[in-house]
Formats: structure tokens, sequence, C-alpha cells
């Protein structure tokens, strides 16, 4: 099946080499480009057995890594966004992850940041498993960078149940800080074997990996050694779920993570609940959340706004390059724009089945760096409908932009291939929304507060700085003053690996996508 997909991320493995046995001749000239389907599934190291995306045999022929290079080179002149503002090189100079890594516009936003932030690929087996069910070797364990430069500062976000993360001789805790992996200082390693070390410590490969930590508990200096054994975790996608009382009505809270297939049930189960709390207010946590299906992103803010607010409306309309102004170059279809959906797509709860309302005309996001794609698109789609959003933390991902996952010898692609606009055809959102006493240089004004993360308390503790904010706001409509150290999030089981840069962990979180069904 062809998903349609809006992510973020960079880095990521693709390429087999340098490649050692190029084809006799080379047929690129600068600027001139044959179709793609030339050079599809010419593969330097073929796949053999069964697509299970297909049920059939892998279409993968004997090739060569400047055949896949080939094929790079003119899905991208056909499909990229920004496709004009590639220079063109030759691809028998490159392997293939460089020379991905080549296909982008060297353009910048308003701030100063790369206008294409979200080039990537993954191994394709690793992301069906992820995009469908959430499943991903960890520990479930989300960890935040706060300081990635020595004396650097990593500790936990939050856990999944059931997970090697909070069995009960681990128990890891919101807050608790990493001061060792399998023996190496976290702190100050600075070189590239320790950085390796602790790489594959904090993000194992696969599932039965045992690696040791040395862990720092919130709010103390005291500390304890513990060994965690990976597996394959499925990500917890809603949390915390609750009701809380106040003196002008119920509010209702949620932690929403991810927009993969297992949160359409969890968030209508969720959405049931607050309902027969009768809240008045809706407060969602998505500062953790890099996104997920765009389907389930349409039905989330149908439940909240409801039928009156939605019918007949755009939750968002896709633009692709000047090549297709009325036709998806992936699926040949006439453009239409994505509605809210009233009824469940099928992700996890049977398709056609009504879903529940909250008929809210506000609602109270808590949002972070991390906030993207399918998550920024809640807070368009439903301004777009004169839904009042409320923006409390900082400054979402900036992501207005989207993509089909186009998969080729074994690896799955990310590029960049339209943009987004709500109902009222707003999309200019790259460097992000941010809450309106803390606005820079090109991001988005939405009205709230800058507050930063607080990582003393639990998510849903009404004391917790963000959520605290939120409840004061709807009662007073006045803010806390802006407080420093915001946070970034990296998640075991959504980011690319940690790399040394001149003695500098980083880690660009990867970002999930937008993702629906093929006829839109």
């Amino acid at each position: 099946m062809t998903t349609l997909a809006a992510c973020g991320g960079s880095g990521g493995g693709g390429g087999n080499g340098v490649d050692s046995n190029p084809p006799a001749t080379n047929s690129w000239t600068q600027n001139v480009f044959t179709s793609a389907a030339n050079f599809a599934d010419q593969c330097a190291m073929p796949r053999t057995g069964i697509d299970p995306t297909t049920n059939l045999a892998y279409r993968d022929d004997i090739g060569s890594i400047t055949d896949e290079n080939n094929w790079l080179r003119s899905f991208s002149n056909d499909t990229y966004l920004w496709y004009n503002e590639i220079i063109d090189r030759d691809p028998a100079l490159y392997s293939t992850a460089d020379y991905f890594d080549l296909l982008v516009t060297e353009a910048t936003t308003a701030s100063g940041s790369p206008k294409d932030k979200f080039h990537f690929t993954y191994a394709t087996e690793e992301w069906i498993s992820l995009s469908e069910s959430g499943i991903q070797a960890g520990y479930g364990a989300q960890w935040v960078i706060i300081d990635d430069v020595p004396p650097r500062n990593l500790v936990v976000a939050y856990t999944d149940a059931n997970s090697p993360a909070t069995a009960a001789n681990i128990n890891l805790k919101r807050g608790e800080k990493i001061l060792e992996v399998d023996g190496v200082d976290l702190i100050y390693a600075n070189t590239d074997v320790d950085i390796g070390i602790i790489n594959a410590g904090l993000f194992p490969s696969d599932a039965g990996e045992t690696h040791s930590f040395v862990v720092q508990e919130a709010g103390t200096s005291a500390t304890r050694t513990i060994t965690m054994v990976s597996a394959n975790v499925t990500a917890e996608t809603v949390q915390n779920v609750r009701t809380i009382p106040t003196a002008t009505g119920n509010v209702g809270y949620l932690a929403f993570h991810s927009h993969i297939s297992v949160a359409e049930r969890a968030l209508i189960d969720a959405i049931e609940l607050l309902q027969a709390n009768s809240i008045s207010d809706l407060i969602i946590d998505i500062r953790y959340n890099t996104g997920g299906f765009l389907a389930i992103a349409s039905e989330l803010s149908y439940m909240i706004a409801g039928m009156a607010s939605t019918a007949d409306k755009t939750f968002e309309e896709l633009r692709f390059n000047d090549k297709y102004p009325n036709t998806n170059p992936i699926t040949r279809q006439s453009l239409e724009p994505v509605p809210f959906f009233n009824t469940s797509q099928g992700f996890s709860v049977s398709a056609g089945q009504g879903l529940p309302t909250l008929n809210l005309p506000r609602v109270f996001v808590l949002t972070g760096e991390n906030t993207c794609s399918a998550s920024e698109s809640i807070i368009n789609a439903l301004r777009g409908i004169d839904v009042e959003v409320i923006q409390i933390g900082s400054a979402t991902c900036g992501k207005p932009f989207g993509f089909y996952p186009q998969d080729n010898c074994g690896t799955t692609y990310f590029t960049i291939q339209f943009e987004t606009l709500n109902e009222k055809g707003f999309g200019g959102y790259s460097d992000g929304f941010s809450p309106a006493n803390n606005v820079a240089a090109g991001e988005v004004s939405v009205p709230g507060c800058a507050v930063a993360d607080d990582l003393s308390k639990e998510l849903g503790d009404p004391t917790e700085n963000r959520l605290a904010a939120a409840l004061s706001y709807r009662e007073t409509g006045t803010c806390p003053s802006v407080s420093a150290g915001y946070s970034r999030l990296s998640s075991n089981s959504l980011s690319q690996p940690l790399k040394i840069n001149d003695g500098i962990i980083t880690r660009t979180a990867w970002l999930q996508n937008r993702i629906m069904q093929p006829q839109f």
C-alpha cells in the first residue's frame, strides 16, 4: 500500500558504500533527467524472498550503487517540492547515503534554519514495523537531551508501560539523569569510540541486548547502577488520561505521544472517558509527539471540535511542486482536500464507526521542540476552522510539509514532496508555532504562554509547570514569567543515532509522519 507521510528528521542509513562495480558508461548529463522507472529496483545488494507489503516476491534486480543513485536523482527531480533548488551532481561519485543527503535545497527560513530539515532514510523493514505497530527494539524509555555539550545532561522524559524501563527492578522515572552507559562517562565522553558505546547503549539495534547504566535519581545526588535488556517494545501512544476538577468545571487531560496505528483505539477510548466525565475544557499534552498518521490527527481534531464546526471543512490541503498543480504525483489521482474524519479509518478500530465528540470551542495544547508534523496539523487545522487553540510550552518544530515514504532496494526514503494548508489556506509555519509571549523570528504566534519543560513532575501532575500554567491561564488569562531551560527530545524508538561532531553529542529526533490512505 502506498502511504502518504510528513516526517522530519535527518541522517540514517541507506548507503551500501562506494560503488565498486559501476556501469561501463555513466549516462549522466547535468540537468538532463530520464524517468526514475528506468532505475527502480536495480540494486547493489538485491533482496530475496517475499515483500511483506505486497506478499509478492521482491522486485529487486542486480544493479549498482550508481543505478540506485540515478533512481534517487530522477525521483527527486520529479517529486521533490523544491526540485529546482537541487544542485545536480554526478551520481557515480557518491554512496547512496551521501548522494541522498545532497538532493535537498540549500535555502533557509526566516529564522536562518534550513528550509528542509526533514530529509532522511529508514531501513524499510524497520520503518514498516514502527509505522504500523509502533514496535521497535528499545527499553520503553524516552530520553530528553537538555545539554548536548560537556557537561552533557540527558534525562528520562517518560516511560512506556510493560517495558524493560518499568520493570520492578529498574523502575526508571521521569527526570532521572543518565551518567554512564556501559562504563563510559556520558557527561564528558569525547571520542568516536566512546560516543559509539553510548549510542549503542541508549539506542539498541535489536531486542536482547544487555546494557548497563549509572542513573542519578531525580532531585537528589543519589545514584544507582541498573542493567536493562532491550526488547521489542510497543509504544504507549496515549497516557495519563484524567479529569481534573476545578471551580469552573472539569478539565480533561491526556498525554498523546504518537499518531501510529494503535493510537486510534487509545484516543477513542480516551475521548469517550472524558466525554462521560462532562469536561468543559481539554488539555492535550503533545510536547513529545513527533507525528504519525494524518488520518488519526484528523479524527482527533474532529473529536475535539465536533460535527457542527467541521462539516464540509478542510482538515488539510496538499500542494505539490509546480509540475503537479492538480494531480498527486505519487498516486496520479486528482488532488482533493483531506476532510475532518468523523468515522474511524480502520487503523486499530473497524473502519466506519462513528467517533465520539467533545464539541469544544477551544483546546489547550502543551508543546515542545518535537511537537511536529501531524501534531502541528492539529493546531493548524483547528485554527483554520476558528477553534481557539491556546499553546503552553515552547515553539513547535515547524513542519508544514510532507512526503510519501518510498522504498528502493531495502531503504525507505523520505524527501519533501508537498506543503500543507488549512481551511483558510494557511500553512506557512516552517519555523513553528510559538506561544505569544515569546515569539522568535519566523515563528507563528499563538495565544498562550512560554513555559519550560518540568522534568521534576510526572506528566499529568497538575503541579507540573506546563499543565499548571494551562490550568492557571484558563482561569486568569495570564502567563507566568517566561522561563528558561527548554529541552530537546530524543526518543530511543523514534530517532536516528547519536553522532559525534567536534566532540559534541548531537541527535536530531526522528519525526514521524502524516500518513493516510492512498486515495488522498
